[in-house]
């Protein structure tokens, strides 16, 4: 279990590390940052999605993971992580734009509309897309250890 975990947590910082500095021109501080204010933004918002995607999976573990994990129930945990995460990003890019202010959307981002709710396009995406190829990745990169030479 901890080398699947090793292996997805490892992906999804690359993942959304990436994803954070391709997403940046949707946001007001590409036009408006520094070049440090930018680094710092995608710096902080991936050590911020990692941090999600790890609350994310260890709760998905934990409610409905199985001690051999990922050799069973791999997709039940792989979905209830992405659930998980998809619904805090959604909680929270509303939070942070449209009530406290914390950042804003350039006119470059595609906004959607959820139970009343606007929410940039991107980070929906990304909480979709990313947490889906790094499980995809990490179920193909991971092998179960197998015991040589005991006894």
């Amino acid at each position: 279990m901890l080398r699947a975990i090793r292996i997805y947590l490892s992906l999804i910082l690359s993942g959304n590390l990436i994803w954070e500095a391709l997403q940046l021109p949707l946001y007001t501080v590409w036009q408006t940052g520094t070049p440090g204010q930018q680094a710092f933004a995608v710096v902080h918002c991936t050590g911020g999605d990692f941090l999600i995607a790890t609350t994310a999976l260890v709760l998905a573990l934990m409610t409905i993971g199985s001690n051999d994990w990922p050799a069973s129930h791999f997709k039940r945990v792989a979905a209830a992580a992405i659930a998980l995460g998809l619904g805090y990003a959604i909680f929270s890019e509303w939070l942070n734009v449209s009530v406290r202010g914390t950042w804003s959307y350039s006119a470059l981002m595609p906004v959607v509309s959820l139970a009343g709710w606007k929410v940039g396009l991107s980070p929906l995406l990304q909480w979709s897309i990313v947490p889906t190829v790094c499980f995809v990745l990490t179920r193909h990169f991971w092998r179960p250890q197998r015991a040589y030479g005991r006894g």
